[in-house]
């Protein structure tokens, strides 16, 4: 089982090896102390990051806390926050495109469905008035949710 989770491992990382010895050279050696309890963490973990080393693991982790680090900085917010603004608006402004094509067919459907309606009925003044209205009602009291079913029970309902 061991030996499958290393094949595993070792397809996941990739060359993991291969960046590992391009980066120990001019690397400096110097003494660290940990709790035991981190190291454990560090041993349960390197592994699963694709590193070969404990040593790897700890310079990657420092790495990252680094750049976490410096995104708290106030410089780096100035730059983050307009191009993230402006990936954000970009994606907004292609959702509401995307909307208002949706919801413009939608239009011409029903526009479509209404003529079609009104073609083939002889609806009286006062009637369309009053479904309007239930309508209206409706549509607020469901929050705009519309189910056919229920508008087909409640028409047979009340003839």
């Amino acid at each position: 089982m061991e030996s499958h989770n290393s094949e595993d491992n070792k397809k996941r990382c990739g060359d993991s090896a291969e960046k590992e010895v391009a980066l120990s050279s001019g690397k400096i050696r110097f003494g660290m102390k940990l709790y035991p309890e981190t190291l454990e963490m560090v041993d349960a973990a390197y592994k699963k990051d694709c590193c070969t080393s404990r040593s790897e693991f700890i310079e990657r982790a420092i790495r990252f806390y680094c750049g976490y680090l410096n995104t708290q900085d106030h410089t780096a917010i100035e730059y983050l926050a307009p191009q993230l603004s402006t990936i954000i608006d970009g994606y907004i402004k292609g959702s509401e495109q995307r909307l208002s094509r949706a919801i413009f067919k939608l239009a011409v459907e029903v526009g479509a469905q209404t003529h079609m309606l009104a073609a083939i009925n002889d609806i009286e003044d006062t009637t369309l008035f009053k479904l309007r209205q239930m309508v209206t009602d409706e549509v607020r009291r469901i929050n705009g949710i519309i189910n056919f079913e229920s508008a087909v029970r409640f028409q047979r309902s009340e003839e």
